[in-house]
Parts: structure tokens; sequence; C-alpha cells
């Protein structure tokens, strides 16, 4: 099957193409003449559209008149899934976040799975036993907290995250940019290894499964065996998309 996937955020859209369940290719769309072009040049049998920020209805209109009727608006508290979901508001759950979680199910299936998605939120969420999401924790991601450090108080100034995601982060600011920084960074590390910890007396073999914009600088310093999957996401939609074209 040949299919385009979209999560959609505030001015343009990640996509990932599929053909015979494999990623091809990845990139970032906007709705006007851009998507057009895609879905002409790759040619897909399906495609699904989730978002977090705006309703889908407009991209799955957009994609149905070069598609045709073969699109899914993936919504978190109706469509059907291959996992269980166990959140007791399903309509206040971020697609995103249960998109992740069909894509843990998949790449570990059977498996208890911690996900943490590091963007704009900081995201960790529970997948027991391979098949069913009970939910989990988000907090501010680190811009969030760089920003709220500036605008929340009278003079502190606003600390941009380190260019290098490998940089080392001193434990003692001596000053008060590099005092932030160490709050900030430091402080949220702490925070996801210590809910790592958690997780673990419950599952002592839980997997992790990192994604999110933030990856790169956590992944060195997680408590592992921590595994990086960037189109997580992406991949969870697909096998939504595949589980609703096969029932």
């Amino acid at each position: 099957m040949r299919a385009l996937v979209f999560d959609v955020g505030n001015t343009a859209a990640k996509y990932g193409y599929f053909e015979n369940n494999e990623l091809r290719e990845v990139g970032k769309v906007l709705l006007d003449n851009a998507l057009p072009e895609l879905v002409q040049r790759l040619l897909p049998e399906h495609a699904v559209v989730s978002s977090v920020v705006e309703p889908t209805a407009i991209w799955a209109e957009a994609l149905r008149r070069e598609v045709g009727r073969k699109v899914l608006e993936f919504a978190s508290a109706t469509t059907p899934l291959p996992i269980t979901n166990a959140y007791t508001t399903p309509t206040t759950l971020g697609a995103d976040r249960l998109a992740a979680a069909v894509g843990a199910a998949w790449l570990r299936p059977g498996q208890d799975t911690l996900i943490v998605d590091a963007g704009t939120a900081l995201k960790c969420d529970w997948l027991e036993g391979g098949h069913t999401f009970r939910g989990g924790s988000i907090a501010p991601g680190l811009r969030m907290r760089f920003q709220a450090l500036h605008t929340f108080t009278g003079r502190l100034p606003l600390v941009e995250l380190p260019v290098a995601a490998t940089v080392d982060i001193p434990l003692t600011g001596t000053d008060t940019s590099s005092a932030i920084r160490s709050g900030v960074l430091n402080g949220a590390v702490a925070e996801v290894n210590g809910l790592i910890d958690s997780y673990r007396q419950q599952s002592p073999n839980l997997g992790i499964l990192l994604a999110g914009g933030d990856a790169g600088f956590f992944q060195p310093r997680l408590k592992g065996p921590i595994f990086v999957v960037p189109e997580l996401v992406l991949i969870g939609l697909y096998r939504i998309l595949v589980h609703n074209v096969e029932i």
C-alpha cells in the first residue's frame, strides 16, 4: 500500500510517505500548491491526517480532491485503533500522544514501553503490555520553561537552548544565564529520569522510546537503554491507517 500520513502543525504539516510498510520519505508541506504537487508526485492510494492545533477538515478536503475518498481523519476519541485506549477522557487526549503509542505498540509488540516525546511540551506516556495506552504526564518543554522564566519575572533574561545537543551543562551556574540553563536543563533531565525510575519499579523490563524535536538533547542524558525514534508519530498514524483500511 502507498500511503501519505500528515501530522498538522501551526503553519505546515509534517508528512511521511510509506510504501509496503516502509517509511520512504519525510518532509514538511504547506496546504497551498505544495500539497497537490506532493500528492501528484507520490500517487498515494490512501492518506491519513491528524492535528492537535486545528480541525483536520480543511486538510482532509484538500487531500480528497487529490486522493479521492480514501482519506482518514484521525480523531483520538472515535477512530478505531489497533490498541486499547484506557484514557478516561478520550476527547481531550492529543492525537499525537495516541499515535505515538500506536507506533510504540508496532515497534515493541507485547512489551511495556514509556514514550518520551520532547517537543513543545514534554510528554511521558505509558503503554502497558504493548497494547494498552494508560496515559502519562504533560509538562512544559525546554523552550517553554526558558520563556516562562523570562515572561513571568521582572529581570531574568531569555536564555536560549544550546545549539549543540551534547554540550556540557554545569550543575552549578556561575552567573544568571548559566543558573537558568542549569535549572531548566538539568531539572528537566532529572524530572524525566525520575519518571523512568518510577515506571521501572512497576516494570523492570521497561523500554524507552524517545521522540520529538529535543530528543537529541535528552538521549545522552537519560537512563538507558533509550531508543530514539524521530518519526514515531508518523509510524503510528500509518499503523492506524492500515488498521482502518483492513477492517
